[in-house]
């Protein structure tokens, strides 16, 4: 047979779903892996997609999705963070995932350079490489609390680079950027005619600082693709509803390819996503009291055991260093796995600069990071 597609298989797998896969016969596990809410998806969000269904709108949406919804998240935007995209300027997606992919199909072309922070979300270098082109990785570093600075921007930018990816706030260091730190890259960004790919999906979740989006920096709207969901926020994961915000010309490129990939975007997800940001923005904000809760004991309980873990301020992630337990990350988390039935994710699984951390997820139960708590404990006075 001919040989299938060497683009794909020098692609590694998931280096997160490598531990889900040892410990899926073991249901005594405790995990703190998975990036997904411990809460249910509010009640009126099903019951919006059970109307819809109950009233037989079963069928396809247009490619663009529910101008109804479009229109709330267009207000949305521009309630909660300044940022203006109309309805026009928009495309509903099976998931940010999908979301990411196709942004990503619309600008590359072979052999252009997206320069990419990491730690990193593990699907944007392969989806980036599986579109041609190539990635460019910063390792950030923890005495900057995984911030992008212009120094790092600036080593990186050559005349191939079409874009900046964007991951604040970032999934797994928990780091943000606030708009200071945003308007220290913005000159570069500009300067050099660069897209900005902005993965805003944590967007609603942070402690202490409000977000900011980088499209709402004066020049950005119109070189930003923004990219969120309903998933993180409103405890939607399975539902698979994202979208993509980006001036139409851009967006008109992701239309063509959402038509001859997707089609459109699951048609009572959107019933119910529209639903969310109608009635269920106090349920938002009760979750991510809870999340700031969890953060704060993991913080305490981390600077009690002198284990070096900066104050992330977002997403519902800690990356703690485990460099003086003398492991290398993959070894600390098959440590805990095989002998106290606890699975973190090496910080390996977001890429070479996370050697040395691990990331765990506090979108799991107070008693479950108790757990964790005294097992590492144990563990510590072991070595």
């Amino acid at each position: 047979m001919k040989p299938i597609s060497k683009r794909i298989t020098k692609m590694k797998p998931s280096g997160i779903r490598e531990f889900f896969n040892y410990a899926s016969e073991r249901p005594e596990i405790t995990s703190l892996g998975v990036g997904e809410p411990d809460f249910t998806t509010p009640q009126p969000i099903i019951d919006a997609a059970k109307t819809s269904l109950d009233k037989g709108k079963t069928f396809y949406t247009s490619n663009q999705g529910l101008p109804s919804l479009r229109k709330r998240i267009s207000k949305y935007l521009q309630d909660r963070f300044g940022v203006d995209y109309n309805s026009d300027e928009m495309i509903l997606t099976a998931g940010s995932s999908q979301g990411i992919l196709a942004a990503l199909m619309a600008i590359i072309n072979p052999g252009d350079e997206i320069i990419v922070t990491e730690p990193t979300y593990i699907c944007y270098i392969p989806d980036i490489e599986m579109c041609g082109g190539k990635a460019v990785v910063i390792p950030l570093k923890a005495e900057n609390n995984f911030k992008l600075t212009k120094e790092e921007l600036q080593a990186h930018i050559t005349s191939k680079t079409k874009g900046v990816f964007l991951s604040f706030p970032n999934n797994p260091t928990g780091a943000i950027m606030t708009r200071e730190d945003l308007k220290e890259i913005a000159p570069l960004i500009l300067d050099n005619d660069l897209y900005v790919i902005s993965d805003e999906i944590y967007a609603e979740l942070t402690y202490g600082r409000k977000h900011c989006s980088i499209a709402s920096l004066p020049g950005f709207k119109e070189r930003t693709i923004l990219i969120n969901g309903f998933s993180k926020a409103f405890a939607m994961t399975g539902w698979r509803l994202g979208y993509v915000c980006a001036p139409k010309d851009i967006l008109d490129q992701i239309l063509k390819i959402q038509q001859y990939i997707m089609l459109s975007a699951p048609t009572m997800a959107q019933y119910g996503a529209k639903a969310a940001l109608d009635y269920c923005m106090p349920d938002m904000e009760n979750m991510v009291a809870e999340y700031n809760r969890r953060r704060e004991y993991l913080l305490k309980s981390f600077k009690e055991l002198g284990i070096d873990c900066f104050n992330a301020e977002g997403a519902f992630y800690l990356f703690p260093s485990i460099k003086k337990f003398g492991m290398s990350s993959r070894e600390f988390c098959l440590k805990l796995l095989n002998e106290y039935d606890i699975l973190v994710v090496p910080g390996t699984a977001f890429g070479d600069s996370g050697e040395g951390y691990i990331r765990i997820s506090y979108a799991a139960s107070m008693e479950k990071l108790k757990v964790f708590i005294k097992s590492i404990t144990l563990l510590k006075k072991m070595l």
